[in-house]
C-alpha cells in the first residue's frame, strides 16, 4: 500500500498492521508538512529553510541480473535497513537500470534472489513489492533514499557501458523510464532524488562516448540531463535533481572534434574520474528554469587502487589533491556557491596501501569540513575492487571502515540526524538519532520543559577601543544546548551556536556589561551567567592602531574529534601585515590538520598563511582545523598583529 505523507501522519499500514502513530507536540514552530528538499545556494535545505546535510551509502543489486538487494541470499532486509539508520546513514543510494523501470512499468517481474528462510517477509513478492516494501522499512526507520540509473540494462557489469542507451533500450526510454518512476513515487517523499545516469564517460578514441557541451547531440550528456530532469521536474517538482560530470572535457582552445594523440594522457583533454568531470559546468550550466532551486551536482571520486591515477604517482596530500584535481573538476562549484555537491560514489579498502588509506582520509576531511553531501561505496561486500561496510556474511560490519565513514555523517548532540522531520533516524524511541524537527526545536523532546544550566561567566580579551572577544564555559542540557544569547547591558545583541562572540561597534573608553544566557531545540531557555564588566581602549595613539581579534566557532563534532573555525579580525586603524592567534587546550585535545593557516608552539599558536597576512582595517580573514579529543572551547584565545 502506498501512503503520501499526510496519510503517513494519521496511520501507518506496516506489514500488514495497523499502527497509530502519536503526535510529538510541537514545542515551537510546526514543522513543514513534508520532508521534500531544495537547493538554496550550495547548501540543500528543507521546507522551512533548515540546511540538512545528505550523509549515507550505496546498497547496489537492484540494477544487476539479480533485479533485487544483493545480501538478501543471506541476510535479512529488514534487519540490514536498521541497522543503516542505527550507524547514521540517513540516505540510500539505490542504483537500479532502465531496462528496470521499463519492466516494472510494463508489469513483467523476473523472479528475484531472495532467501526467503532469512525474509519470510518477502515471500511471494515480486521484485517492485520488495522495492516498496522496502520503502516502508525506511521510512520507518527515518532514512531517504536517493534512485541512481546505473546502467541501461539489467546487468551486473552495466555501468561499464559509457552511455544512457544501449540495444533496446534507446534515448526516448531512457526517459520514459524516469517518468515512470516520477509518476509512481510522486506522492512518496522517501525518495527525495534522482541520480539521473551514473558514471556517463568515454573519451574521444571510443565509439560512443558521453560529452559536455552546448548541443543538442545524442551523446551530449549535458543536454540529455537537462531533458530527462525537465520531464522529471514536469510530474513531481519536488524531487532533487542529482546530475553527475563525465570523464574528459576539452583543453583551453580545443573543441570535441580534437584529436586525442595519447591514449593514457592526451594533451587536448583533462580527465577524471568516470563521472567525475564537471569542468563544463563552467561554460555550459545545467539550466532547469524555474526548477533549477531542485539541482545537485554529483561527482565520483576514488583511489589509486580502483585506479592509478597520475595523481597518485607523486607526494600528495589534502591540499594537492584539492588544488590538482578536486578544485577544477567540481569543488569550485562548492567554492563559488553554485550549487551543492553529492559525492554519490566514494570509498574503498583500507590496511592494503597507504596511499589509498591517505586519500580516502583526505577526502573523507574535505567532505566533513565542507559539508558536501555524500553517499559511501558501498554498504555490500561483495564489490569487487573496493569491499563494503558489510563483511562477507552481510551482517557484521567493518568496524575500521565505519570508524573512517563515521565523521562524514550528520551528528549532533552526539546523535545522528535524519532527513525525516517526525522519525527519528533509527525509528520511533532511538537512541542513536533524531529527526529533523528534533534537530531544529520545531519537533522538540516530548515534554521537554527543563531549562538549560546557566552558562560560564564570560572572560573577555582582547579588547579594543571598539570590540570585546567574549568566551564562556558551555551550559548542560538535558536534551542538548542549540545556542546562546549574548547580552550587552541586558539586551540580546546576537544568537550564536558556539561558546565565543566578539562584540563589535563599541565606543572607546566606555564601560559595557555582557552576560550568556543559554537555549536548548525546545526552546527553553537558562538563567544568564554572571555578568564581565568590560572597558574599551581609548584608540589613541599616534601611529595609528594595530589590533585584532580572533572569534572561535566549533563547526562540527563526532566521536574523537571535532572541526572549528577561527575568525581573524583587523580591529586597529591601520592596514596590518601578520598576525598570530594563540590559545591552550588540555592535553587531551590535539590539533590534527589545519588549513589557511601556519600551526606552531608553544601551546596552539597560529600564524598567518601566504595569503591572508594582510588586512585593511576591519577586514577579517579565517583559519581552521580539526582536532582529536572533545570539543573544547580555547582557553586564554589571544590575536596579535604586526
Amino acid at each position: 500500500m502506498k501512503l503520501t505523507r499526510t496519510r503517513r501522519k494519521v496511520v501507518s499500514v506496516f506489514a500488514g498492521v495497523v499502527l497509530a502513530l502519536s503526535g510529538t507536540p510541537a514545542v515551537s514552530a510546526a514543522p513543514p508538512a513534508d520532508d521534500w528538499l531544495h537547493v538554496s545556494g550550495n547548501q540543500i535545505v528543507d521546507a522551512a529553510g533548515n540546511p540538512v546535510w545528505l550523509t549515507g551509502a550505496n546498497w547496489f543489486g537492484f540494477n544487476a541480473t539479480e533485479r533485487v538487494f544483493h545480501g538478501l541470499w543471506s541476510a535479512n532486509i529488514t534487519d540490514i535497513t536498521r541497522q543503516m539508520s542505527q550507524r547514521g546513514i540517513n540516505l540510500v543510494r539505490v542504483p537500479i537500470s532502465t531496462q528496470l523501470l521499463l519492466e516494472w512499468k510494463a508489469g513483467t517481474f523476473v523472479a528475484p534472489n531472495v532467501n526467503t528462510y532469512a525474509n519470510p517477509e518477502l515471500t511471494g513478492l515480486n521484485s517492485l513489492q520488495i522495492f516498496e516494501y522496502w520503502l516502508e522499512l525506511c521510512e520507518r526507520f527515518g532514512i531517504k533514499v536517493l534512485l541512481d540509473v546505473h546502467s541501461a540494462e539489467a546487468d551486473n557489469s552495466g555501468h561499464v557501458h559509457p552511455v544512457w542507451w544501449k540495444g533496446s533500450i534507446t534515448p526516448e526510454l531512457f526517459y520514459q523510464g524516469w517518468e515512470w518512476a516520477a509518476n509512481r513515487w510522486k506522492n512518496d517523499d522517501t525518495i527525495v532524488a534522482f541520480d539521473i545516469k551514473n558514471e556517463p564517460h568515454g573519451t574521444p578514441n571510443d565509439t560512443v562516448r558521453a560529452k559536455w557541451d552546448g548541443s543538442t547531440d545524442v551523446d551530449n550528456w549535458k543536454h540529455t540531463a537537462e531533458t530527462a530532469a525537465k520531464r522529471i521536474l514536469a510530474i513531481n517538482p519536488e524531487v532533487l535533481i542529482v546530475v553527475e560530470g563525465n570523464e574528459v572535457y576539452p583543453r583551453e582552445g580545443e573543441t570535441w572534434n580534437s584529436p586525442n594523440t595519447d591514449p593514457d594522457r592526451s594533451p587536448n583533454y583533462y580527465y577524471n574520474w568516470w563521472g567525475g568531470n564537471l569542468r563544463g559546468v563552467k561554460d555550459h550550466p545545467i539550466s532547469l528554469g524555474a526548477n533549477q532551486d531542485q539541482l545537485v551536482y554529483s561527482p565520483h571520486d576514488y583511489g589509486p587502487l580502483v585506479f592509478n591515477q597520475p595523481w597518485f604517482d607523486k607526494p600528495f596530500d589534502k591540499t594537492t589533491l584539492t588544488d590538482d584535481v578536486w578544485r577544477p573538476n567540481w569543488f569550485y562549484l562548492h567554492e563559488n556557491n553554485t550549487a551543492p555537491l553529492l559525492i554519490g560514489e566514494w570509498g574503498g579498502r583500507l590496511g592494503q596501501d597507504a596511499r589509498q588509506d591517505k586519500w580516502m582520509t583526505a577526502l573523507r576531511d574535505l567532505i566533513a569540513e565542507n559539508k558536501l553531501h555524500q553517499t559511501f561505496w558501498v554498504l555490500n561486500p561483495n564489490s569487487g575492487d573496493t569491499g563494503g561496510l558489510l563483511l562477507d556474511d552481510w551482517k557484521t560490519w567493518d568496524e575500521q571502515k565505519y570508524a573512517l565513514l563515521k565523521p562524514a555523517l550528520w551528528q549532533y548532540q552526539n546523535r545522528f540526524v535524519g532527513l525525516d522531520h517526525q522519525v527519528p533516524l533509527g525509528g520511533d524511541g532511538s537512541t542513536t538519532g533524531i529527526s529533523l524537527g528534533q534537530r531544529y526545536g520545531n519537533g522538540g523532546e516530548p515534554g521537554d520543559t527543563t531549562a538549560p544550566s546557566a552558562p560560564g561567566q564570560p572572560t573577555a580579551g582582547p579588547i579594543t577601543a571598539n570590540s570585546a572577544a567574549l568566551s564562556w564555559a558551555a551550559a548542560t542540557d538535558n536534551v542538548g544546548v542549540t545556542a546562546y544569547d549574548v547580552l550587552r547591558n541586558g539586551t540580546v545583541i546576537a544568537t550564536v551556536s558556539a561558546t565565543s562572540y566578539t562584540a563589535t561597534g563599541l565606543t572607546a573608553n566606555t564601560a559595557y556589561s555582557f552576560s550568556v544566557r543559554a537555549r536548548d531545540a525546545a526552546g527553553n531557555v537558562s538563567a544568564a551567567s554572571a555578568a564581565r564588566s568590560v572597558t574599551t581602549s581609548s584608540g589613541t595613539g599616534g601611529g595609528g592602531d594595530q589590533g585584532c581579534s580572533a572569534t572561535f566557532a566549533t563547526i562540527s563534532s563526532w566521536n574523537g574529534g571535532f572541526q572549528a573555525e577561527v575568525t581573524v579580525k583587523n580591529t586597529g586603524t591601520t592596514a596590518g601585515a601578520a598576525w598570530t592567534v594563540s590559545w591552550t587546550y588540555p592535553s587531551t585535545t590535539t590539533v590534527a590538520s589545519l588549513w589557511n593557516g601556519v600551526l606552531g608552539t608553544p601551546a596552539v599558536t597560529v600564524r598567518n598563511a601566504a595569503h591572508n597576512g594582510a588586512l585593511a582595517p576591519g577586514a577579517s580573514t579565517t583559519f581552521g582545523f580539526t582536532a582529536n579529543g572533545p570539543a573544547a572551547t580555547p582557553a586564554a584565545l589571544s590575536c596579535a598583529a604586526s
